[in-house]
């Protein structure tokens, strides 16, 4: 009984830190300061976002109604109003970015 016990515990572990290891999530980079405003992909969009990090905001993504803090800002460079998908570790309302795939139509 108690290996079976300590069985289903190492399942339920493992399965828990595969979940947080890695999610992808597609949506539009946006900014800090308009957030949700840019949620769908446009050149005014693009306009917008890039002008507004150059001022001091700072690149989000929002997807499904959510915005999204991203940690590695570089690596959105010139990507604002795009819709990208992001592969990285999701923690409440941020993602830790390991990489981001622009959307192809």
């Amino acid at each position: 009984m108690k290996k079976l016990a300590l069985l289903i515990f190492a399942f339920c572990v493992m399965g828990s830190l595969s979940l947080a290891a890695g999610k992808s999530i597609t949506g539009t980079v946006s900014d800090s300061h308009c957030g949700a405003k840019h949620a769908e992909a446009s050149d005014q969009s693009a306009h917008c976002v890039e002008h507004c990090v150059e001022g001091g905001a700072t690149y989000v993504l929002v997807s499904g109604g959510h915005v999204y803090q991203l940690d590695s800002q570089d690596k959105f460079k010139g990507m604002g109003g795009k819709e990208v998908t992001v592969h990285g570790t999701v923690n409440g309302d941020s993602i830790a970015v390991k990489s981001v795939t622009p959307k192809t139509s």
